[in-house]
């Protein structure tokens, strides 16, 4: 005569919740031995007891519940043992997931390595009232469309009295690289508000966390300091989606020798590790 043990002594048996149990159930992968078919109630035997134990283990090891039903109803041993490696091979392949995961955290935390790049710093910029022009430009004639915009907005503050606030900027949407033409942005903070006249608007300029590196030289000559920042961002920052930034603290109005001018390149980036 078989001894049947209830669902709760089974569970007390194999360290397993009734929820569980029911939940095995249901998907088939241990199946009660009897069933009540007017009280519904589930009885298991002593002898499903390992089957249970060999299921908890597998979990466990996080095997999903489909894989542990082909490996209890594989056919032979060398079948089992295959459908077993499969499952530790995947968690090998996570564990080299979540080192390189856990290596890359960690270099965010840490502070720039020696052999990071001169002259980059992390900054966090305020919101800014500015005068600006926005327009959509192609990459070929931003150089052009900047000094114009440039002068355009630096006469307007002359003729309402205005003084600038800080160095003149721009903002650079991502088709302006990707696409060779996008939405291109050049603003001079000042003390008050301007009225808006032709291409001049009043903006806020939004805050931002970037990734900074100053360029001497001409615009031509930028994409060296684009590249290094770029680099130093990939490999110890964590960049997010977000327009590209310039500041001109030297430049045309200032002197006409472009080995004299110094544009700040900000990358956007969600800032951690040390605020010391």
């Amino acid at each position: 005569m078989l001894r049947y043990l209830s669902i709760g002594d089974f569970s007390r048996a194999t360290h397993m919740t009734v929820k569980t149990l029911r939940h095995y159930h249901r998907v088939g992968l241990l199946e009660p031995a009897a069933v009540d078919p007017y009280t519904g109630y589930r009885r298991y035997t002593p002898e499903q007891i390992p089957t249970a134990q060999v299921i908890r283990r597998f979990r466990d090891l996080d095997m999903p519940l489909e894989e542990i039903q082909s490996v209890l109803t594989a056919p032979d041993l060398r079948t089992r043992n295959v459908r077993i490696s499969a499952h530790l091979t995947r968690l090998e392949e996570e564990l080299g997931r979540t080192q390189r995961a856990v290596t890359s955290l960690r270099d965010l935390l840490a502070p720039p390595p020696a052999d990071a790049p001169a002259g980059i710093e992390l900054r966090s910029v305020p919101a800014t009232p500015a005068a600006a022009i926005s327009e959509g430009v192609d990459a070929r004639d931003s150089v052009a469309w900047l000094q114009g915009a440039l002068g355009e907005l630096y006469a307007t503050l002359t003729a309402q009295n205005l003084t600038p606030a800080g160095h003149a900027g721009g903002i650079y949407a991502d088709e302006l690289f990707t696409d060779h033409r996008g939405q291109a942005t050049i603003f001079v903070p000042c003390t008050a508000p301007i009225r808006p006249v032709g291409r001049v608007t009043s903006l806020v300029v939004p805050p931002a966390e970037l990734a900074v590196i100053t360029h001497s030289g001409p615009p031509s000559d930028a994409d060296r300091a684009y590249g290094k920042l770029a680099t130093y961002v990939t490999r110890h920052a964590l960049a997010v989606d977000g327009p590209i930034r310039e500041y001109y603290l030297v430049g045309q109005r200032d002197t006409p020798d472009t080995t004299q001018w110094r544009t700040q390149i900000g990358w956007p980036i969600f800032q951690t590790g040390s605020d010391t």
